[in-house]
């Protein structure tokens, strides 16, 4: 189950990356999408109003399915660890040779 959930997530955040480099920038930043490389098929407006309610929506779906996939991973204490968990392993220094004779 947290599997088709990770996977749904993933295609809902490419999706809502997508619709935002969509849209129209104030600024003049990233936005790429414009309303006469849609045709006539809606108006400047019309197409603001669709991607504002499409960033909504996905926004939202990313945060329910972020807070589900939270609460249902919460009880699994130990089956992935941090490295950083693991205390370092502690060698001895190496203790020096000592003096080596020349053989003849």
């Amino acid at each position: 189950m947290t599997t088709v959930l990770l996977i749904i997530h993933l295609f809902v955040t490419m999706a809502l990356i997508g619709v935002v480099l969509i849209q129209r920038s104030e600024g003049g930043g990233l936005g790429i999408g414009s309303s006469q490389g849609m045709g006539s098929f809606m108006g400047g407006r019309g197409t603001a109003n669709l991607l504002t309610r499409t960033t909504a929506i996905l926004g939202t779906l990313f945060f329910a399915l972020s807070l589900a996939l939270a609460l249902m991973n919460r009880g699994t204490v130990g089956a992935s660890r941090s490295l950083l968990d693991t205390p370092a392993a502690s060698t001895a220094p190496a203790t020096p040779a000592g003096p080596t004779v020349p053989t003849r």
